[in-house]
C-alpha cells in the first residue's frame, strides 16, 4: 500500500454536495465521471495530495443507494493506492481478508479497483486502486 488514494463519501445529491465541498475546500471539483458498472455519478476534489470522491447513486439498485438507505450519507470507503493490484489481492487473501472482487475492474479516475469486505477490516469498506497505464 502506497498511500490513502481517496476517501469516498456517499451523497444523496451530487449537485448539493459539490457546493458543500466547494465551500469547505475552497475549490471546484477537478473531475466528474459516470461509472455505469457501479451505478454512480462521481466528482473528485483535491485537498493537498489527498482526494475526496463524492458518489451519487444513479438508480435505487446501486450500492450507494443501498448504503444511504441503510446508513445515511457519509463516508462510504477508504481507497489505498497500490503498485500491483493483483499481487496486493493475493497478499491480502493470504492474510485472511475477504475480497469482494478478486478480478479488478475499471473504476473512476482511470483506476483498476478491487474491494475488501467491510467485515474483514473492522467495518470499513476498503478499495484498492491502481492507475491504469495508457500506452
Amino acid at each position: 500500500m502506497e498511500k490513502i488514494e481517496h476517501i469516498g463519501i456517499a451523497v444523496k445529491s451530487l449537485q448539493n454536495a459539490n457546493q458543500v465541498y466547494k465551500a469547505l475546500l475552497g475549490s471546484e471539483p477537478y473531475k466528474s465521471e459516470r461509472v455505469e458498472s457501479e451505478g454512480v455519478e462521481t466528482s473528485f476534489f483535491k485537498c493537498g495530495e489527498s482526494k475526496i470522491e463524492l458518489l451519487e447513486a444513479l438508480n435505487p439498485e446501486s450500492p450507494i443507494a443501498k448504503f444511504i438507505e441503510k446508513r445515511g450519507e457519509g463516508i462510504h470507503h477508504i481507497a489505498f493506492a497500490v503498485n500491483d493490484i493483483y499481487a496486493e489481492i493475493e497478499r491480502l487473501k493470504n492474510e485472511g481478508f475477504k475480497i469482494l472482487n478478486e478480478t479488478p475492474k475499471k473504476g473512476a479516475d482511470n483506476k483498476l479497483v478491487a474491494f475488501l469486505h467491510p467485515k474483514s477490516a473492522n467495518g470499513v469498506l476498503v478499495e484498492l486502486c491502481q492507475e491504469i497505464e495508457n500506452n
